[in-house]
């Protein structure tokens, strides 16, 4: 009996091990290492040729990996191709090229008003019309710094990684340093996972465009470390987007939207300044501001903001952690704000404008903290507020200034001063409909008012005392 026991099973683990040999080779089948076509991996010489030739052999026999082991690759576009992934191991470098002849560009489709950028849009890899494509692995990929005189502001060069209508796409645990412009960029694509991507330097860390008749759908940034000299997530025209778990570190905006979006969720991330890497068209290193929430504020769009989460962030040293603003041609319904903590905002009140047509329907600020600088003078002949251009600017109060907003409510909001500040501490313009419950906030003497307001038309408020301040004024 114990003999047919082991018999049945040095059987079995026989059979395992054919098995395992047998997937063994077929899995080997789908892996082309680069240096098996030609790759140097030296650093000096151009590897283009031999890594594309790798891909498109991967395409050609049914898709696979394509390995790059241990090197520096030096390279112009690496052109990515559909169920074909690339695995940068650790010890691996991509390195951009500085001969700017050797970059690709895509073209957008024509219904976008990027279409007719050009070369703006050139990548060291470029994804166009691609599905079911990965880039892993711990390995990194350098834009080199490629400057380009000819280029946007007389200096950018090709982004890092670009996609153009592209599904499926999963970028996961590379380091990106140094882009030449944005480091991950891609338009009218669905389905793409940017997880345990850590980005140093250069522009926009992601940046994700669609166009109002063809929005950018299911995108998740997840854990993700970003160090970045201009704006670390930014974009338009996003649906069904969660940014989650991540840190922000830039000389401009965490977050700046610059369009319409819709299902999006930004959630438990810290987000800080100053930045380590410079801004490089201003050679700042301040961060501006926390999230920007400005749809058609850098271009004409159209379309509504609706469905917005913004929860459980912490932000320190921000101008102001909170920039809404609103131009001609959008609308804007749902937006919530909960579970914020932000401290040293050094240069302007947190706001909700609409400087369109119509107003912020239903905008929520609930478990929300916020401690200014202060130190500020009140002047009388500055109360008058203008339309902001692209980022926040100083405002006459130095707690919340809101203008033209349906439905406005504050719950256990908590807003302070570190130094004593004579402004008042908010002013609402052409509010429907102001609610508040727990609206806690610093006073000051030498304050001759506390709240500016104007056509504020329903108060209901926790605090008889503020909403009588309110409609006296």
């Amino acid at each position: 009996m114990k003999t047919k026991i082991l018999t049945k099973l040095r059987l079995t683990i026989a059979l395992n091990c054919a098995l395992f040999l047998i997937v063994l080779r077929a899995y080997s089948a789908w892996v082309y290492n680069v240096k098996d076509f030609g790759a140097t991996g030296d650093g000096k010489t151009s590897d283009t040729t031999a890594i594309n030739k790798a891909i498109e052999t991967c395409f050609a026999n049914g898709g696979g990996r394509v390995d790059f082991p241990p090197g520096r690759y030096l390279c112009g576009t690496i052109k990515l191709k559909s169920n074909v992934g690339l695995y940068i191991e650790s010890g691996a470098r991509i390195i951009g090229t500085t001969n700017l002849n050797e970059y690709y560009h895509p073209s957008p489709p024509d219904f976008m008003p990027e279409a007719k950028w050009g070369k703006w849009h050139r990548g060291l890899i470029v994804g166009e019309n691609a599905e079911n494509v990965f880039i892993r692995g711990e390995g990194e990929i350098d834009g080199n710094k490629v400057f380009d005189p000819t280029g946007e502001e007389r200096m950018r060069g090709p982004h890092t990684i670009v996609l153009v209508n592209c599904r499926n796409i999963s970028i996961k645990d590379l380091t990106i340093v140094d882009s030449a412009n944005y480091a991950i960029f891609f338009q009218v694509c669905d389905d793409v996972e940017i997880s345990n991507v850590s980005i140093y330097g250069g522009w926009d860390g992601v940046h994700f465009r669609g166009a109002p008749q063809r929005y950018c759908k299911n995108v998740r940034i997840l854990n993700c470390r970003m160090f970045t000299g201009d704006d670390s997530i930014a974009g338009r025209y996003w649906e069904n987007t969660l940014i989650y778990g991540c840190i922000l570190n830039s000389s401009c905006n965490a977050v700046r939207i610059i369009g319409p979006i819709r299902k999006t969720i930004i959630q438990n991330c810290l987000l800080y300044g100053p930045g380590i890497h410079p801004h490089r068209t201003s050679k700042r290193y301040n961060m501006l501001a926390g999230i920007n929430l400005q749809p058609g504020a850098w271009d004409p769009t159209e379309g509504l903001t609706d469905d917005v989460l913004i929860s459980d962030i912490t932000m320190r040293n921000v101008t102001t952690p909170f920039h809404f603003s609103m131009k001609k041609g959008n609308t804007a319904d749902r937006i919530t704000v909960e579970r914020v903590n932000a401290t040293g905002v050094y240069r302007a009140a947190a706001s909700v404008e609409s400087w369109a047509d119509t107003p912020f329907t239903n905008v929520v600020f609930r478990d929300v903290s916020i401690e200014y600088e202060g130190g500020g003078v009140y002047d009388p002949a500055r109360l008058s507020v203008k339309s902001p251009g692209v980022d926040a600017r100083p405002l006459p109060v130095w707690g919340f200034y809101a203008r033209n907003v349906e439905n406005l409510t504050f719950d256990n909001v908590r807003l302070r001063c570190s130094k004593p500040d004579s402004r008042p501490v908010f002013m609402f313009e052409n509010l429907r409909k102001l609610k508040t419950d727990q609206l806690i906030y610093d006073r000051f003497e030498s304050a001759p008012m506390e709240i500016i307001a104007t056509n504020v038309f329903e108060v209901t408020s926790a605090d008889p005392e503020f909403a009588k301040k309110v409609k006296q004024n």
